[in-house]
């Protein structure tokens, strides 16, 4: 976000008995009595002006263009960007996202309607949303821990749910089970030895074959 009053400027009053006399950067001729200090020199008053309506800068702030200077009426006019959202001139703050300018109030999140501002954002459908509800809405949990997959961490899809590559483990004894050949019972990863193991139990007490064979599975980042 960039904040206007940044390259907002303003010329100084110099008093009368500085004791100096300079030279004007307009006409270059001595100037006496009083004088503005802008842009590391001196001017008449009446010389220091708009580069467009000539209109006196000596109050109201100043901004400078390309070596020349203008007021903020033309200076809007000239060189202000236009809003991608609202498509009018941005005239105060100016928020940079997407490689397009916006008025500070135009990019805002798409489910709360809060201004982004400097804050993250992520996108969904060429829509912007907060941290808070793109996590809300769209993040993915790991079905091990149930905490949130950030970007960059490494997971696998398995059993129809997402997985922490460390969290992919047997149900019975935490060995990790990625890049190896895993079983399932119950939605619960299980190591080849404790498969065999559940599946002699569930013979010996009558129940119903419920154990399955999964394949090799590796984390993508």
């Amino acid at each position: 976000m960039q904040n206007r009053s940044s390259i907002l400027q303003a010329a100084q009053q110099a008093p009368e008995d500085s004791g100096r006399t300079p030279l004007c950067g307009a006409c270059k001729k001595i100037i006496r009595g009083r004088y503005l200090v802008a842009l590391g020199q001196s001017w008449h008053p009446e010389e220091f002006q708009c580069s467009q309506c000539k209109v006196m800068l000596d109050e109201g702030g100043f901004f400078e263009e390309r070596g020349s200077v203008f007021c903020t009426k033309c200076y809007d006019n000239r060189y202000a960007p236009n809003c991608a959202k609202c498509k009018k001139i941005i005239t105060g703050d100016i928020m940079h996202a997407l490689k397009m300018t916006y008025h500070v109030q135009c990019f805002m999140c798409a489910a709360c309607k809060s201004p982004i501002r400097n804050q993250a954002f992520y996108m969904e459908e060429g829509e912007p949303y907060c941290e808070r509800d793109y996590e809300k809405m769209f993040g993915t949990k790991c079905h091990g821990c149930d905490f949130k997959i950030d970007a960059g961490d490494r997971f696998l899809e398995a059993l129809g749910y997402s997985w922490h590559d460390t969290c992919f483990v047997c149900a019975f004894c935490q060995i990790n089970l990625e890049g190896k050949t895993f079983y399932s019972k119950n939605d619960k990863p299980l190591c080849k030895g404790h498969a065999f193991r559940s599946r002699l139990r569930g013979r010996e007490g009558g129940e119903r074959e419920v154990v399955q064979r999964g394949q090799e599975l590796f984390s993508e980042p």
